[in-house]
Order: C-alpha cells, then sequence, then structure tokens
C-alpha cells in the first residue's frame, strides 16, 4: 500500500486523539539525575527499555557523577552494563562521554543540543531526550525506531531518515505535544500497532490511510 500523507486537519485529529488515549504515558527509562539519564539513554540503543531499568539501579548505586563514570575501570563498568546489546562499545562511550562533561563542562551534563551532540554516543534522537527529560527544554522530538515506523503508517512523514522525519512532525505537530509525541507513539505501536498491526480494533482506524496494513508490507 502507498504511502499517503494525512491533511493538517487529520493530523490535528489523529495527534489529538492519541495523546487523550495515552495521557497517563511517559518517558520509559528511569533515572533521577542528567547523568543518570545520559547513562541510560546511551545503554538503551536497540535494546529494551525493561532491561537497561533492570540493570540501572546497581549501575547507579555504584557511579553517582560524571566524574564517577569519567574514572571507572572499563571492564568494572562492563560488569554492570553487559546485558545490552553491544555493552563494551557503550561503557566506552559513556566513560568518555562523562570524561568530555567532567573537564569541558565541570561535571554538568550540557543543556544544549551542539553540546550535546558532541559526546560519543549521543545523536540528536539520545540529545533531544536529555534536554525534554533532563532540563524540561523542548528543542525538537526524539526519534527511534518506533516513531519512524508509526510515522510513516500514520501518515506524517514518507522519509526513514530520522533527522527529515524529526524536521516533518515539528512542522505538522503543535508544539505543546513535543514533549511526550515519541514516547506516545511508541505505546500506540506496542499496544495496536506493531508487526501484525490490529486494525480493526485500532481508535485511528478512520484516519489512519494504513487501515488493513499487514506485517508482509
Amino acid at each position: 500500500m502507498a504511502y499517503k500523507e494525512l491533511t493538517e486537519t487529520e493530523v490535528k485529529k489523529a495527534i489529538g486523539m492519541l495523546e487523550s488515549h495515552y495521557k497517563d504515558v511517559h518517558y520509559y527509562l528511569n533515572f533521577t539525575t542528567p547523568v543518570e539519564l545520559l547513562a541510560a539513554a546511551i545503554l538503551s540503543a536497540q535494546t529494551r527499555d525493561t532491561t537497561v531499568n533492570a540493570l540501572t539501579p546497581k549501575l547507579f548505586a555504584r557511579y553517582k557523577t560524571a566524574k564517577d563514570y569519567a574514572n571507572a575501570k572499563p571492564e568494572e563498568l562492563l560488569a554492570y552494563v553487559k546485558g545490552v546489546f553491544y555493552a563494551k562499545n557503550k561503557a566506552a562511550n559513556i566513560i568518555k562521554a562523562c570524561r568530555i562533561i567532567d573537564e569541558k563542562y565541570n561535571g554538568k551534563v550540557p543543556d544544549k543540543m551542539e553540546a550535546l551532540i558532541e559526546l560519543p554516543g549521543i545523536g540528536r534522537k539520545t540529545a533531544n531526550t536529555i534536554l525534554l527529560n533532563a532540563y524540561g527544554i523542548v528543542n525538537g522530538i526524539p526519534v527511534d525506531t518506533w516513531v519512524i515506523k508509526l510515522a510513516y503508517r500514520i501518515g506524517l512523514s514518507e522519509s526513514k531518515n530520522p533527522d527529515i522525519i524529526e524536521k516533518e512532525l515539528e512542522r505538522k505537530i503543535e508544539k505543546k505535544y513535543w514533549k511526550n509525541i515519541s514516547y506516545v507513539l511508541k505505546e500506540h505501536g506496542k499496544q495496536v500497532c506493531g508487526n501484525v498491526p490490529k486494525c480493526s480494533a485500532c481508535f485511528l482506524k478512520d484516519i489512519c490511510p494504513k487501515n488493513g496494513v499487514t506485517k508482509s508490507e
């Protein structure tokens, strides 16, 4: 089934319905400080949030500041995060990022996009996540695999490029929804629009151009 873009009116209706249906959805990784969020967000790439949340309590009890991570021995840190995919690379990135934070930013995770994306292991998606959830700064929309999939299916973006999708979503969606829309789309994907979408049971079925889509699409 070819991509079909929603009209401006349909976008407003669809986003309103999604936000209303998943009004209690929020960011899915557990953290209490910006440096905890940075570490958890790096670990979460291509890994289930439940897996990350299961290992971070012990990790956060051992490493509390950017300096702690900066001074960590790679093999010791790896022992705490070995349950995630690409654990060795992620552990190395956490150490490198926190060394920069400790030396250049006096131990404070930066609150600017330009500074964040210069850190190892941090792209626009993770940077937006940190800005939104650690600092309450609405700079952009985090685009992960769920957002890429759902944006196409619902008719919000035809692109598969995260940067392009982010710009298109920001253009089409009211800014008041930017903080939560990624997590709303993820939840809709998990509950309804997964590998085999439950189109007949979907509350967007009268709007969504992908009504009737199947896994073989």
